[in-house]
């Protein structure tokens, strides 16, 4: 077994060099390409044809790993989205973000929203696909069984139908046990998500930083930041080494925002982190 995975990023990261400029995507691919990394997870297509966006990552050079699809898109048209990634080549559709009427801690909307996610990922795996959950902390409530909400997910969905994409950084915020999480899902867990974060103090409000409206009542007494991969406060090597003991195939970089910090800045310091490790 090799001692490392490919390493991709995650394109929501760079989101500012591309929605309001779609020319830019050959551009902006090969200076991902340059800085070191292997392959994309795509967020949206910026208006841009999927059979040009295979001509230019197979051109680049960079495999297209994956996309984020909003489950609202999958549910209203899942043809159109199996269509438009098969023609990309991407090998796995993910969940990004559960609704907050769809999560464990609302049991009955929890429970009614299981047998859809099982559906989509029964239709994407006949298409040849396969469909992964990206989660937030969220997902990490006891639940009156005493399990924890993401497990139930899983146990309740065939592993067929639906596999993990940890986010490792919303897992630790959550748990503080991302690597047992990815050693729990063994051979379950293809993509591991390499995010780093500081935390400190009590943050009622992290969601403002990924574009989720919340009311800021002024009780915010703590920080919350992202940032590149070794620049936080998460330990990186034993993750790693269980995602290769787990059976992942490819681990994602993904900075939801960067502050002061160019992304392409904040994307190549997080590539020459992983190096120094070996990766």
């Amino acid at each position: 077994m090799s001692n490392k995975l490919p390493v991709g990023i995650q394109v929501y990261g760079l989101r500012d060099l591309l929605e309001k400029t779609p020319e830019n995507f050959r551009d902006v691919m090969t200076k991902v390409k340059e800085i070191g990394y292997d392959g994309v997870e795509l967020a949206g297509l910026y208006g841009l044809e999927p059979a040009y966006i295979k001509k230019v990552l197979d051109e680049v050079g960079l495999v297209p790993i994956s996309a984020h699809v909003p489950f609202a898109d999958m549910m209203d048209d899942l043809d159109k989205v199996i269509e438009d990634y098969s023609t990309i080549g991407v090998k796995f559709l993910v969940m990004p973000y559960m609704a907050e009427e769809y999560r464990p801690a609302n049991p009955e909307g929890f429970a009614k929203f299981l047998p859809l996610l099982s559906q989509v990922g029964e239709k994407i795996h006949a298409a040849g696909m396969t469909f992964l959950y990206h989660n937030h902390d969220f997902e990490f409530v006891k639940l009156a069984s005493g399990k924890w909400g993401y497990d139930e997910m899983f146990d309740a969905i065939p592993a067929d139908n639906l596999k993990s994409e940890l986010d490792t950084c919303w897992c630790d915020v959550a748990t503080h046990e991302p690597v047992e999480f990815i050693k729990k899902y063994t051979g379950r867990i293809p993509v591991v998500h390499l995010k780093d974060y500081i935390k400190k103090g009590e943050v009622k409000n992290m969601y403002k930083l990924i574009g989720v409206e919340t009311k800021d009542d002024g009780k915010d007494t703590g920080y919350f930041g992202f940032r590149p991969v070794g620049f936080g406060q998460m330990i990186w090597e034993p993750i790693l080494e269980a995602s290769l003991d787990a059976g992942a195939t490819w681990v994602v970089v993904e900075q939801d925002e960067h502050y002061e910090l160019d992304p392409l800045e904040a994307a190549r310091r997080s590539r020459e982190y992983l190096k120094i490790l070996g990766w």
